[in-house]
């Protein structure tokens, strides 16, 4: 399949609902995956621990947008002691990368000084944005860049955050899961919104009061 994907393709599967999927990082072959149960983040109920709110307001991490894209996906596809094998391949990197210089994928990076130390990336349309994935190598740093995401999409108007699959991780920060047909729907809906990502900077406090703006 991947021999004759490019990013046109991808973005279609997108708006289709589907998203690609590699069996291991080694295998150079993608398949579509549209899920019977379907995570998704709602915007308006994520869940910020005490910690975590002190760790936004503190400002532990500089927040950067799309400083390092292929980095980020880099980092998404390497193995941990906890995540043996990885979906990421070679191919991925290469789609999201080309989406990410037309603009319509985007990476949230949390650096501590010069070290990217956690961060995640998906891709927007219209008012629909599809996480894809995340890496943390200091605590609370994917974290931290997930409520930066959020408070962005809130800013710019988005309508649905796609989480695809729901971990234990993802549902302690408020994700659940939704039947396909249900998903399908608030997708159409999402699609048919005008919504912009912003890039410009928001950190700490500023964060927290867009989401509860919207919540």
């Amino acid at each position: 399949m991947s021999r004759f994907f490019g990013p046109a393709e991808l973005l279609d599967c997108y708006r289709r609902g589907v998203f690609p999927m590699a069996n291991a990082r080694d295998d150079p072959r993608l398949f579509l995956v549209d899920p019977d149960q379907r995570g998704v983040l709602p915007l308006d109920a994520l869940h910020i621990s005490r910690s975590l709110r002190k760790a936004v307001r503190r400002d532990m991490f500089d927040i950067r947008v799309n400083t390092a894209f292929s980095r980020v996906v880099a980092l998404c596809a390497e193995a941990t002691p906890e995540r043996r094998e990885t979906w990421i391949n070679s191919p991925i990197l290469n789609l999201y990368s080309a989406l990410n210089r037309m603009h319509v994928a985007h990476s949230i990076e949390a650096w501590r000084g010069d070290e990217l130390v956690g961060g995640l990336y998906g891709v927007s349309l219209n008012g629909a944005f599809f996480g894809e994935s995340m890496f943390s190598r200091e605590r609370d740093a994917s974290k931290v860049a997930l409520v930066n995401l959020v408070a962005r999409l809130c800013s710019g108007g988005f309508r649905l955050l796609d989480t695809q699959f729901l971990t234990a991780h993802l549902k302690s920060l408020g994700g659940i899961e939704i039947p396909r047909e249900d998903f399908h729907r608030r997708l159409r809906e999402a699609l048919l919104v005008s919504a912009s990502f912003p890039e410009g900077p928001i950190q700490g406090d500023e964060a927290l009061q867009l989401i509860t703006q919207t919540s």
